[in-house]
């Protein structure tokens, strides 16, 4: 579900450059868009969504609703040209998360150590970047959208704060960023209230796709029209964006042979483990300093409740989101034996949706560059090949 990227040595910068995906690169700040803006408290993120879809808060409900969307295909656009174009403000939202005014919703996002969890940040994100592409989509004559919006990935996440504060009203912003025929691009940003102004806490990036009633297909969503030399330099670096991931995925390794360089490298790997009494694949020898990497693992599994499922009936990707990073945490604080902290997150992949009803099997490891560059290395064990050639590091 949230397959993270090979990272070896520092000194593998080709394979680095074949694995990892670069996520969004640094680019404009987004022009002031909030003129005349009422904020959402965060409560009603999914309420809306709710309303926009017709989906029924009620489980047993549930199915009926889904089947009365069939009714909706003859809604959608036969061609993006057809679709009245939206400009970035249009979309624009504002979501309150009131911590300090609001005591009451704090211990839903406490974590033991006195600070926000950000799992549930993960949460709020994913829900806010549905809605807003929603208000792109919105056409004034249908009460209900005939779309699908779901998230297909999360591109990049940067934190500029290590620590957010429980007791501090926190506020959400974004807008769709870009937008293809199928799929846009959104930007949002968390600010924390201090002493009465706003700082910025972290920019985030989703890529949302739009499909028909059913979640079966694609269909098309409204063009979006920069306005000003600003916003075409956002619009430009969605483009951007998007070249970038096509790029990365097809020099996957599942897709690309590894090259002559990178075979040796893992090759002299192999070597360093080879216990040199018996020269056995059945005798490994654990270098001084060093930890295998099946050491740095955890796993978890989670029941898929009814609890936790979107407005189509499919588990909340916000929720899997959420239950990955608090593995991925566990799995680092395991490892170093302190407290962690996030600095960023770099793609989250959705490859298909999970069933309410489903059992769900979370794996965590310690990726080998970070293993690498602490005190206590990892060579890897004589599965470090067959890991790296299936690109699950």
């Amino acid at each position: 579900m949230l397959p993270t990227r090979l990272c070896i040595m520092r000194k593998l910068h080709s394979v680095l450059a074949r694995t990892l995906t670069s996520g969004a690169s640094t680019s404009p700040g987004l022009p002031d868009m909030s003129e005349g803006q009422s904020p959402i408290h965060v409560n009603n993120v999914r309420s809306k969504l709710r309303d926009i879809v017709g989906a029924s808060t009620n489980w047993r409900d549930h199915v009926q609703a889904m089947q009365e969307r069939k009714a909706l295909h003859t809604l959608l656009a036969k061609r993006q040209e057809d679709l009245p174009p939206r400009r970035m403000k249009d979309s624009y939202l504002e979501v309150i998360l009131p911590l300090g005014s609001q005591p009451e919703i704090r211990e839903k996002y406490l974590n033991v150590h006195n600070s926000v969890r950000f799992g549930r940040i993960l949460e709020d994100l994913d829900s806010l970047g549905v809605l807003i592409c929603y208000t792109h989509t919105k056409q004034e004559m249908q009460q209900r959208s005939p779309l699908s919006i779901v998230t297909a990935l999360v591109d990049k996440i940067n934190l500029c704060q290590k620590i957010i504060h429980p007791d501090c009203d926190i506020k959400f912003t974004g807008n769709v960023s870009w937008v293809g025929k199928t799929s846009m691009e959104v930007r949002m940003h968390m600010l924390q209230q201090h002493g009465g102004d706003y700082s910025p806490v972290l920019d985030a990036t989703f890529v949302m796709v739009a499909r028909d009633p059913e979640n079966k297909r694609p269909a098309f969503v409204n063009p979006l029209i920069p306005e000003s030399p600003e916003e075409e330099e956002i619009f430009k670096q969605g483009e951007l964006n998007k070249l970038k991931r096509i790029e990365f995925s097809t020099a996957s390794l599942l897709k690309m042979a590894p090259t002559a360089e990178e075979r040796n490298i893992v090759h002299d790997i192999f070597l360093n483990t080879l216990d040199p009494r018996t020269v056995s694949f059945r005798s490994r020898k654990l270098p001084p300093n060093s930890v295998w990497i099946e050491d740095a693992k955890l796993k978890g599994l989670e029941i898929c409740h009814p609890e936790e499922r979107n407005i189509f009936n499919r588990i909340f990707g916000g929720f899997l989101m959420r239950k990955a990073f608090e593995l991925a945490w566990a799995t680092a604080c395991s490892y170093g034996g302190s407290r962690p902290f996030i600095v960023s997150v770099d793609d989250i992949m959705f490859q298909k949706p999970v069933e309410v009803g489903s059992l769900l099997l979370l794996s965590g490891q310690v990726g080998v560059d970070f293993l690498l560059k602490r005190s206590r290395p990892c060579l890897c064990c004589h599965q470090c090949y067959s890991l790296i050639m299936n690109n699950v590091l």
